[in-house]
Formats: structure tokens, sequence, C-alpha cells
């Protein structure tokens, strides 16, 4: 195999590996969104910007890959390599995408948590703002002394 052909062939099969993993992504991490927006266009919006995210931080990485000069024995080796870098690469782009949706998703449950909580103390009456210990104090006019 020429070096273009070995080039060609490992950008198409780690574009469509790329492409297999970004779906699953953008389709299992559509639910943790739902539940973080609760408003389907902006899931739908955040989900597309997300995943097109992914794809070229990833396609991008995946390129520069493609172009390194590295010798482990035979051309087929060389690819096999090459490919077993890609897998890590997506497996570690795989595995940031879905730590940030459960952080996000984390958050939001807190802040839906912390709203919960301050609206039970109101109902019973109990007062969730800071409260203010200075009391406040009119300003008095300065008067300059007499002869000035």
């Amino acid at each position: 195999m020429t070096d273009t052909a070995e080039y060609i062939t490992l950008l198409v099969i780690s574009v469509a590996i790329t492409i297999a993993v970004g779906r699953v992504l953008s389709m299992s991490g559509r639910p943790f969104l739902q539940e973080v927006f609760e408003d389907e266009k902006v899931t739908s919006s955040v989900n597309r910007l997300l995943s097109v995210l992914f794809h070229l931080i990833t396609i991008g990485v995946l390129t520069i890959i493609s172009v390194w000069q590295i010798d482990v024995g035979s051309q087929l080796q060389n690819m096999v390599f090459k490919i077993g870098i890609v897998l890590i690469v997506l497996g570690i782009a795989y595995g940031i995408s879905m730590l940030v949706l459960i952080r996000v998703r984390q958050q939001r449950r807190a802040d839906q948590i912390s709203e919960e909580v301050q609206l039970k103390l109101a109902d019973g009456g109990i007062s969730t703002h800071p409260v203010s210990t200075q009391t406040a104090h009119p300003v008095q006019p300065v008067v300059p002394p007499n002869g000035l």
C-alpha cells in the first residue's frame, strides 16, 4: 500500500468511526440535555452545537495523527497502531463529553433543590435573603467652618 493509500484509508476509517461515535453521543446525550434545559428547542440546539464541537475537535486531532510518521513494523502494523491511537482519542473525547453532560445535569439538579428549599422556607415565613446588620443613617451635609 502506498503512503497516499494508507493516509486516505486511515482518514476514511477514522472519520467513519468518529461519525458513529458522535451519533451515539448525540443520541445518548439528548436525555441529559432534556432534563437540564426542559425546552425542546434549546435541547436540540445545544445537542447540535455539542455534536459539532465533538466532531471538529476529534477530526482535527485525527487529521494530525494521520500524518505522523510512526514505524512499529510493516505498513499494516503502522495502520493498526494509528487506528488504536484514533480509538483512544475518541474514547477520551467521548468520556470528556459525558463528564460535561453529567456535570451540567448535577448543577441543574442542585439549582432545582436550592430553589425548592427557598420556596419551602419562604412558605414557612423564613426569609432566605441575608439580613444586613448595618443600620441606615441619613447622610448629614458637611458644613464648612466659619471663615472658609
